[in-house]
C-alpha cells in the first residue's frame, strides 16, 4: 500500500493527523472521510495477509505513521500509551533499546529494577521491523503503521509472542512520483537549562517507472533533565574519587556536581529500494541504523544524602549517583523481501540481518554499600565507589518463507510457512571499584604481602560473560474455513525446535581461583494451536472467541557445579513458559459508520512463566514458577460527534496474579533447595489494574483554505507493585498517574506548524524503581550520596515543530 503522505488533498491531511491527538493512537490507524464525518477501513496485516482491521477476529490496533508525525511522537513508550490493555516501563532514552518495557494484558513477572542489563529470558512481547523479529526500539520516523496484536500470537510469530506481537511496517518507496520533506523540531523540558533540537529529510527519488529509492535521515540533539549533584571529584586522571586534602590513604571524598547530566544525541536513517521486476513480482531491499550516545539517566532520586555531614533530601529532577552514567548503543538492520504473487498465492521470501550492540555505566556503590561489602568484604575505603561496565552484542540471520492463498477455493483461505533463525548474543558486566588498590596500599602496611595469598592486585572486582547460541526453525500454518457468508473458523498450527548453547564465564579478578566457566546446552520442540471462530451478527457488527497458544523459549542458565562458585543443579537450566488465551469479543461499526468499537473479555493461564533473577554468586539466570492468570476487559471507542469533532476513548481492566507459590534454586549451603519468591496470589508487577486514555480533537477551515487541527488527550494508569513477591528490600508501591497533552496545527499544501504540550501538569508518573533499601545511601559503609532512582515519564516539554512537503 502506497503512501505519500504530503500529496494527500489538504483536508484529508488536516483531518487524519488528528486522529492521534498529540500522543494516543487515535485511530487505529483509520483516515477519516472528513466530508462526511465517517470512518474510513484501513488495511492491515496482522494475519500476513492484508485485511481490513474489522474483518480481523480478534482484538487489534494500529497506528499510521502519518498520525505519529503529526503529533510529533518518535518514542515507542509514549505511542503505546494510546493502545488500551497495554503498559510501558518508561526507562527514557538511556535503556530504551536494551529491555523491552512493553507489558500486554499483564503478562509479566519482571521488576522495575531492570533496566541495564538485557535479560536472559526474552521478552513476552515480540517485536517486529517489516519481517525481522527485532527489539531496537528504533525511532519512529517514516513509519507506514505500526500494529498491535493483543494476546499470543504463537502460530504465526513463533517464540516471544507469548502476550502479544508489535509490528512496525515503515514506508516504501513510490515509482510514481517524486516527492520529499524537511521537518525541525524544536522544544524545551521542564528541568533543563538547555533546549531540545531536531532535525530529519526524507526523499523519495523513482528512478524508473519500475525503480524507486526512498531514504530519510535525522537526528535528536536534547539537553539534559536530570541534574547529578553528588558526583565523586575525580583524581588527575579522570579515574578514581579524588581524596580530600590529597590523603590517599583516609581522606574523604570531594563532592561535584553536573547539570542536566542526561543529555540525548542520537542519530538514524534508512535507505531502501523497490524493484518492480515485473507485474506480479517486487523486490524491497533495505538497510536501517541507529546510533545512541546518551550522557546520563532521566531518573530520580527520592531519598536523602549525607554528603554536607547531615541528612538532606535531594531536590526535584536530580540523581544521587557519584559517577556519571552514559550509555551508547548502535543497531544496523538489513533486509531482502520478495514478493510474489504466484496467481493461486502469494510468495513471500524475506531475508535478514540485524546487529545491536551497546554498553553503558552503572554506578553500583549503592547496592554494595546495602550489602555491607565496603567494610565486611573490602577493608573499608573513606571513598567507597562501585562501578559496573555493562553491554551486549547481538546478531542474527533470519529466514522467512510463507505462501498465502489470494482466492477462496472450496471456502478455504490458508496461510503456510517456514521459518529460520540463527542468532549469536553476549552479554558482559565488569565492576571495578575505581582507586581500590591504590587506596588499600596507602592504608595499610602490609598490603603487599596478600599477593602471597592469591590475590592479584586489580580494582576489577567482578568478570562476568555469556554467549548464547540460539537457533529457531519451525513449520507453520493457519486455515480458515467459511461455512458461510457469515460464520467461519480458524484453525492454526506451529510446529518449532530450537537449539541453545550458552557459554558463562564468572570470576572475582582480585582472587581468580573463585572462578567458573560453566557450559549448558539445551534444546526443546514443540506444537502450539490456535482456534478461533467469527460470527457476524450484522453487516456492521462481528462477535468473534477465540483460544491460543503462546509460547516463550527456555534456555541454558550455564552455572558451575563444582568449586569455590559452585551453584545447584537445578539452575543450569530453564524451561520455556506458555499462554493459553481464551478470549471474547465483539467489534463493529455504528450510525453509518460514524462510530467504530472493540469490546473483548480476556483471560490468559500463565504456565512456568519465567522470572529473570540472579543465582546465589551473581550469574544471570532464569527461574521457572509454576502458574500465574491474567484477566480482563478491553474498550475502545472512537468516532465522529460531527465533521468536525472527533474523539477516541481506550479502557482495559487487568488483574494479574499467581496462581501458585513462585520457588527458586537456593544457595548450596541452605538446608532447603529452595526459597519462596512469592507466594499464591501474589499481584504481578508493574500492572495497573485499569488504564484509561482519551483524545478529542477539533478541525476548522479557515477563509483562506487553510486548516487549524486543536487537540487535546490525556493517559491514565492506576496503582501498581514494583516486585514480585512481599521482599522488604525491593518492594515497593508505585502510585498512579495520569498524563495529559494538547497540541495546535496549522496545515497547508506544503508545509505546516505545530505548537504542542506534552504531560501539562508536570506530572511524575513513575514506572518502575530501585529502592531506597535496595542501593540508597549508607553513612555505616562511608556512602554518603544515594544510588535509588525512579523512572519517570518526561516532564513537560512545550515545543514548535514545522515540516515543508515537496
Amino acid at each position: 500500500m502506497k503512501t505519500v503522505t504530503f500529496k494527500k488533498s489538504l483536508l484529508t491531511s488536516a483531518v487524519s493527523s488528528a486522529l492521534l491527538l498529540a500522543g494516543t493512537p487515535a485511530a487505529f490507524a483509520q483516515e477519516a472521510e472528513a466530508e462526511k464525518g465517517k470512518l474510513e477501513v484501513i488495511e492491515v496485516t496482522a494475519n500476513r495477509r492484508a485485511q481490513s482491521i474489522q474483518d480481523i477476529p480478534y482484538n487489534i490496533s494500529a497506528v499510521s505513521g502519518e498520525e505519529l508525525a503529526n503529533a510529533q511522537i518518535v518514542d515507542a513508550s509514549e505511542m503505546m500509551r494510546g493502545v488500551a490493555g497495554i503498559t510501558v516501563v518508561d526507562r527514557g532514552y538511556r535503556n530504551s533499546g536494551t529491555v523491552n518495557g512493553v507489558i500486554i494484558r499483564g503478562v509479566n513477572v519482571d521488576n522495575g529494577a531492570n533496566g541495564d542489563v538485557p535479560l536472559s529470558a526474552v521478552p513476552t512481547v515480540a517485536t517486529y521491523v517489516n519481517e525481522t523479529p527485532l527489539y531496537a526500539n528504533f525511532i519512529l520516523k517514516d513509519v507506514e503503521q505500526v500494529e498491535v496484536l493483543r494476546g499470543p500470537q504463537g502460530t504465526l510469530y513463533g517464540s516471544g509472542a507469548l502476550a502479544g506481537t508489535v509490528k512496525y511496517r515503515m514506508n516504501k518507496p513510490d515509482t510514481s512520483e517524486f516527492s520529499g520533506s524537511v521537518g525541525l523540531n524544536y522544544g524545551q523540558t521542564d528541568g533543563s537549562d538547555g533546549h531540545n533540537l531536531g532535525a530529519d529529510v526524507l526523499v523519495n527519488i523513482p528512478i524508473s517507472d519500475k525503480v524507486a529509492v526512498r531514504a530519510n535521515f535525522g537526528k535528536i540533539d536534547n539537553d539534559g533533565i536530570v541534574d547529578y549533584t553528588t558526583l565523586y571529584q575525580l583524581d588527575q586522571n579522570n579515574y578514581a574519587p579524588a581524596a580530600q586534602n590529597g590523603d590517599i590513604a583516609a581522606g574523604g571524598p570531594i563532592f561535584t556536581s553536573k547539570k542536566d547530566a542526561d543529555t540525548v544525541d542520537i542519530d538514524y536513517g534508512r535507505v531502501s529500494a523497490l524493484f518492480e521486476i515485473s507485474d506480479n513480482a517486487t523486490l524491497l531491499a533495505s538497510h536501517q541504523f541507529q546510533e545512541d550516545k546518551i550522557g546520563g539517566r532521566r531518573q530520580v532520586t527520592r531519598g536523602t544524602h549525607w554528603t554536607t555531614g547531615t541528612e538532606q533530601a535531594y531536590g526535584e529532577y536530580e540523581n544521587g549517583a557519584v559517577q556519571l552514567e552514559p550509555s551508547e548503543r548502535d543497531v544496523s538492520l538489513s533486509a531482502l523481501e520478495l514478493e510474489w504473487n504466484l496467481g493461486f498465492a502469494t510468495l513471500t521470501s524475506s531475508v535478514s540481518r540485524y546487529d545491536h550492540s551497546g554498553e553503558a555505566v552503572s554506578d553500583n556503590t549503592g547496592f554494595y554499600a546495602k550489602n555491607a561489602w565496603f567494610t565486611g568484604l573490602y577493608y573499608g575505603s573513606p571513598r567507597p565507589m562501585a562501578q559496573a561496565v555493562r553491554g551486549y552484542d547481538e546478531e542474527a540471520t533470519v529466514m522467512e518463507v510463507r505462501l498465502v492463498s489470494n482466492e477462496r477455493v472450496n471456502n478455504i483461505d490458508w496461510v503456510a510457512g517456514v521459518y529460520r533463525m540463527d542468532q549469536d548474543a553476549t552479554v558482559y558486566q565488569d565492576s571495578y571499584m575505581p582507586g581500590y588498590q591504590e587506596w588499600a596500599g596507602a592504608a595499610f602496611s602490609w598490603w603487599d604481602t596478600m599477593g602471597d595469598f592469591g590475590m592479584v592486585y586489580t580494582d576489577n572486582d567482578f568478570h562476568y560473560v555469556r554467549n548464547v547460541e540460539f537457533k529457531d526453525s519451525a513449520l507453520f500454518g493457519e486455515l480458515t474455513y467459511h461455512f458461510s457468508d457469515e460464520f467461519r473458523m480458524v484453525g492454526g498450527l506451529r510446529y518449532f525446535k530450537t537449539e541453545t548453547q550458552n557459554d558463562t564465564e564468572l570470576s572475582l579478578p582480585i582472587w581468580p581461583f573463585l572462578g567458573g566457566d560453566p557450559s549448558f546446552s539445551d534444546d526443546e520442540n514443540g506444537t502450539l494451536f490456535k482456534v478461533n471462530a467469527s460470527y457476524d451478527l450484522s453487516q456492521d457488527t462481528m462477535l468473534y472467541a477465540t483460544i491460543s497458544e503462546g509460547f516463550r523459549r527456555g534456555g541454558a542458565n550455564a552455572v558451575p557445579l563444582s568449586g569455590s562458585l559452585e551453584e545447584r543443579a537445578e539452575w543450569q537450566s530453564y524451561d520455556s513458559d506458555s499462554t493459553t488465551n481464551y478470549e471474547i469479543g465483539l467489534k463493529g461499526t455504528l450510525l453509518d459508520n460514524q462510530h467504530s468499537y472493540t469490546l473483548s473479555a480476556f483471560m490468559m493461564d500463565w504456565q512456568d512463566p519465567q522470572l529473570n533473577t540472579a543465582s546465589y554468586w551473581g550469574f544471570f539466570t532464569v527461574a521457572n514458577g509454576e502458574s500465574a492468570e491474567t484477566r480482563g476487559l478491553e474498550l475502545e471507542l472512537q468516532g465522529y460527534l460531527s465533521p468536525e469533532w472527533h474523539y477516541v476513548l481506550g479502557y482495559a481492566f487487568v488483574k494479574g496474579e499467581l496462581t501458585g507459590d513462585f520457588y527458586a534454586p537456593s544457595g548450596i549451603s541452605s538446608e532447603s533447595p529452595t526459597y519462596l519468591v512469592a507466594a499464591d496470589g501474589a499481584e504481578l508487577p508493574l500492572t495497573p489494574e485499569h488504564t484509561l486514555s482519551f483524545a478529542i480533537d477539533h478541525t476548522y477551515t479557515l477563509d483562506n483554505g487553510m486548516y487549524l487541527v486543536s487537540r487535546a488527550n490525556m493517559y491514565y494508569q492506576s496503582d501498581s507493585v514494583n516486585w514480585l513477591g512481599d521482599s522488604p528490600k525491593h518492594q515497593a508501591d508505585i502510585d498512579g498517574f495520569a498524563l495529559f497533552n494538547a497540541s495546535m496545527s496549522l496545515m497547508a499544501d506544503d508545509w505546516s506548524v505545530s505548537l504542542y504540550v506534552k504531560n501539562i501538569t508536570n506530572e511524575e508518573g513513575v514506572t518502575g524503581l530501585i529502592t531506597e533499601s535496595h542501593m540508597g545511601t549508607e553513612p555505616s559503609e562511608a556512602f554518603l550520596a544515594n544510588s535509588s532512582k525512579d523512572y519517570i515519564s518526561l516532564p513537560r516539554t512545550i515545543g514548535l515543530s514545522a515540516t515543508y512537503r515537496f
